[in-house]
Formats: structure tokens, C-alpha cells, sequence
């Protein structure tokens, strides 16, 4: 009788054991996907930089946004103006082998050599009233294939989320971050292949505005990339801090 209780609570204990192992690790992927260890993540930006002509397009319409919406920000050294190939999370110590995973991709393509036509405006809201405006170019089959390239040299580094501590500032709003945090983590797919939009980010208006501008007629223009970076990403996914740089020559 004793050896059949001792069995019992052997069996019990065992049991209990399995069950707090099952849970624990059901609380580490759900830290994970909230953003476990959000000191050691960096929200980064993996674009193209461009040129003469799309910066006086673009710094020409953040000038007009302000205008009508002071309260958004300037196209400055903390709002590069840019082309996304892909925005993400990463493992701060992931950092450097990311930029040799991707720095191969960049000398292997001429970037330079693109010609990308910009053919709109458009805007993805930001908040129930507000949205970020950009300039759209239409999607060409060589940056297609740069994105994905892209993704491709990246994705073993990428990190699941991260809290607003990844990026090098808050907004004023949890809304905001929140719906920050859920695009750069949903970036790819959700923006990347057939739903690819190149574009450069202009500023921040209200909706009713937007929605007037993008009604207007938009007079189509061609420029170029001239450069390749990666930045860590600010308020409104704004290209805040350059920390890698590529030389395309």
C-alpha cells in the first residue's frame, strides 16, 4: 500500500512538473511576441536614399503639410526622407551580421542605376483623424527583387516585436506606438512583394486634407536612388538615426 502511494504522488508530481514546463513556455513565446527583452531590440529601417529631385518634390509637399498641420515634423536629420525595402526588428547584438548579410545584396545590385517614376500622392492613416503623406513611384521589377533579396539576407535576424523602446523616441500617443509597433511588425508581408508601395513620406496631416490632395492632379517625375542605409526608426517611421551606410561606387 505504501509503494502504491508513494507511486501515486510520484506520477502527480510528475504531472505537475510537465504542466508548469508547458506553461512556462507558453510565457515566453507570449513575451516574445509582446517583446521580450525590448532593451536588447532595435526597429530598423533598410532603405534607399533619393535624389536631387525627389528631395525638392518631397521637401516641397512636407513644407505645404506643415502649413496646414504644424503640429507634424519637417523633413530633417531626424526624418530623412527615404525609401523603405524593408523595416523590422532585430536582436541589437544581431546588428553587424545583419549589415554583412544585407551589404552583400547592395554590391551585388546596381542601385544606382534604377529609374523609379513617382506617379501620386497617397497616405496611410496614423490616428483616427490624422495620416502620414508620401510620395508613391511604381513598383519596377529591379526593386521588386532588391526587396526580396532584401528580406532574404535579413530574415534570419528578425525579432518577433519589440515595445516603443526600440525606436529612438515614443509619440505623445499609446495609439500611435501601438500602431507603429503592429506595422513594423507585420511589414513583411504585409508590405512587401505584390503589396510593395515605394514611396517617400512627406509629412502629417489630417485626413479631410489628405484626402482633398490626393484628389488633385499629380504631375508624374523619374529620379534615381544614389545611396543604400540602415537607420533606426523614430516617431512615425520616420528614418531617425543612420547607424550603416553603403558605398554604391
Amino acid at each position: 500500500m505504501k509503494t502504491d502511494r508513494f507511486c501515486l504522488r510520484l506520477l502527480v508530481t510528475k504531472a505537475a512538473s510537465a504542466t508548469i514546463a508547458v506553461l512556462m513556455a507558453s510565457l515566453v513565446d507570449a513575451q516574445l511576441v509582446k517583446g521580450a527583452e525590448p532593451a536588447n531590440c532595435t526597429a530598423i529601417d533598410i532603405l534607399l536614399e533619393p535624389d536631387a529631385t525627389m528631395l525638392n518634390h518631397a521637401a516641397a509637399n512636407n513644407e505645404r503639410l506643415l502649413k496646414v498641420y504644424p503640429q507634424g515634423f519637417s523633413l530633417d536629420a531626424a526624418h530623412r526622407p527615404h525609401i523603405t525595402l524593408l523595416q523590422c526588428f532585430v536582436r541589437t547584438a544581431d546588428l553587424d551580421k545583419l549589415y554583412t548579410a544585407v551589404g552583400k545584396v547592395v554590391s551585388d545590385t546596381d542601385i544606382q542605376s534604377m529609374k523609379l517614376e513617382a506617379f501620386k500622392y497617397y497616405y496611410t492613416p496614423a490616428d483616427a483623424t490624422t495620416g502620414v503623406a508620401g510620395i508613391c513611384a511604381k513598383p519596377t521589377p529591379a526593386i521588386l527583387k532588391l526587396q526580396s533579396d532584401v528580406i532574404a539576407a535579413a530574415k534570419n535576424f528578425f525579432v518577433k516585436a519589440a515595445t516603443i523602446d526600440a525606436f529612438t523616441a515614443p509619440h505623445q500617443s499609446a495609439a500611435l506606438d501601438a500602431a507603429l509597433i503592429d506595422y513594423v511588425t507585420t511589414f513583411d508581408p504585409k508590405m512587401s512583394g505584390a503589396n510593395y508601395n515605394p514611396h517617400v513620406s512627406t509629412g502629417v496631416a489630417t485626413k479631410d486634407y489628405l484626402d482633398k490632395m490626393l484628389a488633385e492632379p499629380f504631375e508624374y517625375f523619374t529620379f534615381s536612388p544614389t545611396g543604400a542605409a540602415v537607420f533606426q526608426l523614430g516617431p512615425y517611421g520616420s528614418a531617425a538615426k543612420k547607424f550603416k551606410e553603403w558605398d554604391l561606387k
